[in-house]
């Protein structure tokens, strides 16, 4: 008997509509080796990533919604999950939303308690409907957008690309480039929920490690400071594998380097390890906050373990920040940053 052969394949569907009737939809691809990825053009967010476990049991490895509506609905909730999106124009917190640039000062909308400027403001990157396109020879998702001048109170008419290539060596790869018609800030990231032994699960149960020895000091509203302090100092030391911790809400510093291994998540259970590559200057390390009592796909109800983030980016506030690195994207120059998530069996 023959065995079947494994092939790319890829799948568009009507994934929901936004309340006027636009049509939303959702792009799946999938890899040779049973790997499937789905991506809607709502938020060009990340909604399923299926992976065989080391017992060949297919596991959705990331959380999300069933529905475009649901997702919609989501960023009405006090302390929005951000599920899967592409977050931006600045990923992070802008302190007092506001920011000089070139001798201006631009305020932005300040939708962290009224104080700051979160993932963009009220209305980023997030929550807007990208344009969407298959590069079938690639096994590629291609995604793009385009923030008016003064979206939100940035400068600039920025054009955004978002590419996700899954590859034969069960990576995913999440490309980034932009463009300003102005001098503008610009700090992308995606803000998937992982959880290796499905998204029903518990992180806790999981082990993580982080290749760092020092992370951003923040104030009590969990803004940079300015100062680096030692991992240890908040026992978020991290360089040796142990239980994914009950909250963490911080800036890693990275070494900026595509080729270097930032941090790994494995379990045990699944048999299933994530290793994280990227050269953003940092990796924010995301558990708890307020995923609490939230229905997700498939019935689940998302508790504050669900999932844990890596959001690979620049600092938070680094435009406040003069020895921060650079967030500044100057007319005429080409943003670029990728990130490299690799599944492996243990």
């Amino acid at each position: 008997m023959k065995t079947k052969k494994l092939i790319n394949k890829y799948k568009k569907s009507l994934f929901g509509n936004f309340p006027g009737g636009t049509p939303i939809y959702s792009y799946t691809i999938s890899n040779k080796n049973g790997m499937a990825l789905t991506v809607t053009n709502y938020g060009a967010a990340i909604t399923s990533l299926e992976i065989p476990s080391k017992q060949r049991e297919l596991l959705d490895v990331v959380l999300g919604f069933n529905d475009a509506e649901s997702y919609i609905k989501s960023y009405a909730i006090a302390g929005a999950p951000y599920f899967g999106a592409i977050v931006g124009r600045y990923a992070g917190r802008i302190k007092n939303g506001t920011f000089t640039l070139n001798g201006k000062t631009h305020q932005l909308t300040k939708n962290l308690n009224d104080a700051h400027t979160l993932h963009g403001g009220r209305n980023g990157f997030s929550s807007a409907l990208w344009q969407a396109s298959h590069d079938e020879k690639a096994n590629t998702l291609h995604f793009t957008y385009t923030g008016t001048n003064g979206e939100e109170g940035f400068p600039g008419a920025l054009k955004v690309k978002a590419t996700y290539t899954l590859n034969s060596k069960n990576e995913l790869i999440i490309s980034y480039t932009a463009e300003s018609t102005e001098d503008t800030i610009i700090n992308l990231t995606n803000h998937s929920y992982f959880n290796l032994d499905g998204h029903t699960a518990d992180v806790r149960d999981q082990y993580l490690k982080i290749n760092a020895s020092e992370l951003l000091e923040v104030d009590n509203e969990n803004v940079p400071t300015g100062a680096f302090i030692n991992v240890a100092e908040k026992d978020f030391d991290f360089n040796e594998f142990k239980n994914c911790p009950e909250t963490i809400d911080d800036s890693f510093i990275t070494a900026g380097d595509i080729t270097k291994l930032v941090a790994t998540l494995k379990s045990e259970q699944s048999g299933i390890a994530m290793d994280v590559y990227t050269n953003q200057p940092s990796v924010h390390v995301y558990v708890g906050g307020s995923c609490g009592e939230i229905a997700g796909k498939e019935k689940a109800v998302y508790h504050n373990h669900s999932g844990i983030c890596f959001e690979t980016q620049n600092y938070p506030d680094a435009p406040n920040q003069p020895h921060f690195p650079s967030a500044v994207l100057k007319k005429g120059e080409v943003y670029q940053k990728q990130t490299i998530f690799k599944f492996k069996h243990l």
